[in-house]
């Protein structure tokens, strides 16, 4: 691990820690909707040489997750599905305005970005605010998806032999394994010390189940946004974090396990 690498993560996780923990609900939605602009415009750039994205809708349903707690939660769902309807009707009008100069490719890269990226990290902000204690148990994400990079990057450099897949060359059978016993042991420790601060009851053999699942689902996210690398040919997203490259390729796991972790964690 690069010593570029280390300091970026030395100097930004203070950062992204006190936001969460000590930031309201409405700082909060305006930092989650910073961070879906930026990764979005990393997602439509890296497509610029095979696609030409209509991008700026993507951009306004971004910039919608800062008001998400101006509006009524019971209204966010309902108000998901007509934002996707909407994209899809605006998409096409465009397509259809510019006499095809934005094709079908064009369109499907653009909505994809949208909901891979913005709908995605919508579920931050509803983990942390929307479910009981959640301040607490958003860090089952995150600590799923670190316990599994750190674990698999360490086991799977030193005792890796058997290559997993040709998508990401370096990733190790042995890797993907000690990733998922990673992800296992951060949220277990964590579990026992908010047992025991916080005087919860959190079930363990539910957290051990959960942090299976959210290791397997990070995998898939961080090998997806592989795939989609490797179609664009580009190495990183960006050159934004030193040593991590962009934004993207830093929570390219944590926005697949989102979405899950925040069904997954409700029922606690």
């Amino acid at each position: 691990m690069s010593i570029k690498r280390i300091l970026s993560g030395i100097i930004l996780f203070p950062i992204f820690a006190i936001i969460l923990i000590f930031g309201n609900k409405y700082i909060v939605d305006i930092f989650v909707s910073i961070v879906a602009i930026m990764s979005l415009h990393e997602f439509y750039k890296a497509f610029k040489s095979k696609a030409n994205p209509i991008q700026w809708p993507g951009y306004i349903v971004a910039g919608l997750i800062a008001l998400m707690h101006i509006i009524p939660s019971v209204y966010i769902m309902p108000i998901v599905v007509l934002l996707i309807l909407i994209c899809i009707l605006i998409l096409f009008v465009q397509s259809i305005t510019t006499e095809m100069k934005r094709n079908i490719i064009d369109i499907s890269i653009s909505l994809f970005g949208i909901c891979y990226i913005v709908f995605f990290l919508m579920f931050a902000p509803l983990i942390r605010d929307n479910l009981e204690n959640g301040k607490i148990i958003i860090w089952y994400v995150f600590f799923a998806a670190w316990g599994t990079d750190m674990f698999a990057y360490f086991i799977g450099k030193h005792f890796g032999k058997h290559k997993f897949t040709k998508i990401s060359p370096n990733k190790s059978i042995e890797g993907c394994i000690a990733g998922v016993f990673g992800s296992i042991i951060f949220n277990m420790t964590y579990t026992i010390i908010c047992n025991y601060i916080y005087n919860l009851n959190i079930n363990y053999i539910y957290i051990f189940g959960i942090s299976v699942f959210l290791s397997i689902v990070g995998q898939i996210g961080d090998l997806a946004a592989s795939s989609i690398k490797r179609y664009c040919e580009v190495k990183d997203y960006s050159n934004l974090i030193p040593g991590h490259g962009g934004l993207l390729d830093r929570i390219d796991s944590v926005i697949f396990i989102l979405p899950f972790a925040y069904f997954l964690l409700s029922i606690i």
